[in-house]
């Protein structure tokens, strides 16, 4: 729980804790519903490190920019000198390399598609299987691991 989240019952209030009770799992409420007023909020998520080997990174960009559409971008200079490459889609930005590489196994980053069936086609074809999900009511989903073993969630927009 973030410092910003009140359990239910603490010493908060009970006004907090029957917050709690309606709220859609019962169990935080947000520091934005209580009478403190917070002098911050996250707006969005800007970007996703998923590590890859050291010089490896064509295979990088034939599975991100070859099959999932990300466009490659130069790293700043600051970074460059590190390896790895840099993605992007409209807000989407995929980056990231690791000496001590280990592949994400259950971490992922969760991308929302447009076409879904015919990205998972091309995934497909390219040699990267994916294994369909249907835990979440309502939510068509999928996994695929990228060439270095990154696990990555696919969901039909």
């Amino acid at each position: 729980m973030s410092p910003h989240e009140v359990r239910a019952g603490t010493e908060r209030g009970a006004s907090n804790a029957e917050k709690a009770k309606d709220s859609p799992r019962g169990k935080a409420i947000s520091a934005f519903d209580t009478a403190e007023s917070p002098v911050y909020r996250i707006t969005r998520l800007d970007h996703v490190q998923l590590a890859m080997p050291p010089d490896r990174e064509s295979q990088a960009e034939s599975f991100y920019a070859g099959i999932l559409g990300l466009e490659l971008h130069a790293k700043p200079p600051a970074l460059a000198a590190r390896g790895g490459c840099w993605f992007e889609k409209g807000d989407l930005k995929v980056l990231g390399v690791e000496a001590d590489f280990r592949p994400a196994l259950k971490a992922h980053p969760g991308l929302l598609v447009e076409g879904l069936d015919g990205l998972v086609e091309a995934l497909t074809k390219a040699g990267h299987p994916v294994s369909w999900d249907a835990e979440l009511l309502g939510v068509r989903r999928c996994y695929v691991a990228d060439p270095f073993g990154n696990r990555i969630e696919l969901i039909e927009a």
